[in-house]
């Protein structure tokens, strides 16, 4: 059920909701090693749709080497999300009083972007095409 709850989450968060299944794996083994939070909060959603199946309930297809969450799987993310208005201010409260984490506390540095990648992979290799021409010019 976990599992399910995961698929749907991950792929919502894709362009389009497409994911080949290798984006798919590295996502879900992120989200699996990433502690007790995520555990208990795919037990929650789940626990929102007790008889969910993604595939013979259409909320998530097969398409060319990935999978694609539909538009009835979105409404179905949704509810499940969705929280009960009569909880909410507790909730809201309990939220308030909880202690601040680290990580929402400390600024996060951006990730490095691809064209940051492939400028430092040019980099590398005029480097060592110099340090080649070096080496030529000192041995003749």
């Amino acid at each position: 059920m976990n599992f399910q709850v995961t698929v749907l989450k991950i792929l919502v968060s894709y362009p389009d909701g497409f994911a080949v299944m290798d984006d798919l794996k590295r996502d879900m083994a992120i989200l699996a090693t990433s502690g007790r939070d995520w555990a208990d909060r795919t037990k929650s959603l789940a626990a929102q749709v007790p008889a969910l199946d993604i595939f013979s309930q259409g909320l998530v297809e097969r398409i060319s080497g990935g999978w694609q969450i539909t538009a009835k799987g979105r409404a179905v993310l949704e509810f499940m999300e969705a929280r009960p208005e009569a909880s909410a201010p507790a909730q809201q409260a309990a939220a308030d009083e909880a202690p601040k984490l680290v990580s929402e506390t400390a600024p996060v540095p951006p990730l490095r972007q691809p064209a940051d990648r492939a400028e430092r992979r040019r980099a590398r290799r005029q480097r060592r095409r110099e340090a080649r021409e070096r080496a030529r010019a000192n041995v003749s």
